[in-house]
Order: C-alpha cells, then sequence, then structure tokens
C-alpha cells in the first residue's frame, strides 16, 4: 500500500484545517474592518481592531493545533513549514508534496467557502477577500518584515516542541506569536508567513500584488531558523514534524501507521 491510500486523512485534514483558518480570517476581517460593521464604529482605532484580530487568529491556531485532527496531520497547514520539515528530514518527499498540494487546495476552498457565505461584505476595499498586500513602506520592507517573522516562528516551533518542558505548550506558544505578529507586523505585510493563505484570497479575490513575497520570504526565514537550530543543537534534536505530539498515531517518526524500515527512514 502507497503512501498516499495510508496517508490520505492527513492530506485532509491539512485542507480543512487552513480552510477553516481562512474562513475564521475573512470572518472576523468583515466583523472588525467594514464600514457597515457595528464593531467596526465602536472601535475606531486600528490598533484595537488588530488586538482583537489577533486574538480571534492566535486562539484559531491553537484550537487547529490541539484538536484531535490537528494533532494526527501535525497541524502544519502551511507550505513553507512542511518544507522546513522536509528539509530537516522530518517528512517524506511524497507525503510533502501531498501536504503542500493539500494547503494550497485549502487556502482557496476555506476563502471561496467565505465568500460564499459572506456575499459582497468580503470584496469591500476594507475587508479585500483578507489579502496579505505589502503595506504603505513598500515591497522590500514587506519582504524583510515577512522574512524577520517566519524566521522567528519557525525557530520558536523547533525550540519549543523539541524540549520535553515546553513541548505541550507550542500550539499556545505559536497562537500568542500569531497575535502579537498580526498587532503589530500586519501593517508591514499583512502577516502572512503561508504562501497557500496568501494564494487562496489572491486567486478568489484576482489581488496579485506582491505575491511572490509571501512564496518567497517565508520559507526562506523558516529555512534560515531551521539551519540555525541544527547548527546550535544538532540535526538529531528534532524529534518530529508534528507541532504537538502525542500518543496518536504518526506518519513522521513512527507509530502503528509507520513502523519499522519506513520509520527508520523518516528519523
Amino acid at each position: 500500500m502507497n503512501a498516499a491510500a495510508r496517508h490520505w486523512p492527513e492530506y485532509l485534514i491539512e485542507v480543512v484545517g487552513l480552510g477553516i483558518f481562512m474562513m475564521s480570517a475573512a470572518t472576523m476581517t468583515t466583523i472588525l474592518e467594514h464600514p457597515e460593521s457595528p464593531v467596526h464604529g465602536l472601535l475606531p482605532h486600528p490598533v484595537m481592531r488588530r488586538i482583537l484580530m489577533g486574538t480571534a487568529m492566535g486562539l484559531t491556531a491553537m484550537a487547529i493545533v490541539y484538536s484531535p485532527w490537528g494533532r494526527r496531520s501535525g497541524a502544519h497547514i502551511n507550505p513553507a513549514v512542511t518544507l522546513t520539515f522536509f528539509r530537516l528530514g522530518k517528512i517524506s518527499g511524497h507525503d510533502a508534496a501531498c501536504y503542500a498540494c493539500a494547503q494550497f487546495i485549502g487556502g482557496v476552498l476555506g476563502i471561496a467557502t467565505a465568500a460564499f457565505l459572506l456575499h459582497h461584505w468580503i470584496a469591500d476595499p476594507h475587508v479585500n477577500f483578507v489579502a496579505t498586500l505589502p503595506g504603505a513602506w513598500g515591497v522590500e520592507v514587506a519582504f524583510i518584515a515577512e522574512t524577520a517573522i517566519s524566521f522567528a516562528l519557525m525557530l520558536v516551533i523547533l525550540s519549543a516542541s523539541n524540549q520535553p518542558r515546553l513541548a505541550p505548550f507550542t500550539g499556545i506558544i505559536v497562537g500568542v506569536l500569531i497575535a502579537c505578529f498580526i498587532t503589530f507586523e500586519a501593517p508591514l505585510s499583512g502577516m502572512s508567513m503561508n504562501p497557500a493563505r496568501t494564494f487562496g484570497p489572491d486567486l478568489i479575490g484576482q489581488v496579485w500584488r506582491g505575491l511572490w513575497v509571501y512564496f518567497v520570504a517565508p520559507p526562506l526565514g523558516m529555512l534560515a531558523a531551521a539551519e540555525l537550530y541544527v547548527s546550535v543543537r544538532g540535526g538529531l534534536a528534532v524529534r518530529c514534524a508534528k507541532l504537538h505530539h502525542d500518543t496518536g498515531p504518526c506518519i513522521f517518526c513512527g507509530t502503528p501507521e509507520v513502523a519499522g524500515a519506513e520509520a527508520a527512514a523518516l528519523r
């Protein structure tokens, strides 16, 4: 039985995971930013709205990581995360390719579903299909900012998930980081860190501005963080490709579904 036949549940989870994240982002952005929203009128300062947006998306990320489905797939929901774990030798090439495809599909389906449910509100320029775009300081600043926050996110993921005392809290730490980045970094680049997260709104909303930034900067930042972590701790310090590892099935480091020679090859 090949990997696709065994691991299709994990691939499907990645579709659903990013789809849910995109629907949450679209809904919250519409509530907070659409001019006709009463919440927007109650919160005239953009920083206050970004704090609420960051809190909502941080909690969404935590819920995905700690959900039964997220615990099974590893809750990457990001091609840059998957690529980094492939570089670290913690996911096979076939699984990495299927994960990335699933994540792009999830990003598109999630925002398409949100567009269907939110009708014309999501197309309003203040919402703009929740597209991540370079800020007022331009593409160069957006690229540097995306690289920096992606570097920080992956360094934290590796540092926390591979420390027994911190590993159970990795999802919480990631959620807090997302909340902080949305609050403080979003004006620079829109805060993506995720090529699939950006591609979905660009495709559905036909935005296509600065897309290369979000395809290049997140993988660059995360791969750089992985290289730094391995240079300090060594390659054997990375235990698994999951953000939250429990006793359930794991296609990465060996379980009842991945055993023997295949498990050894993925270590």
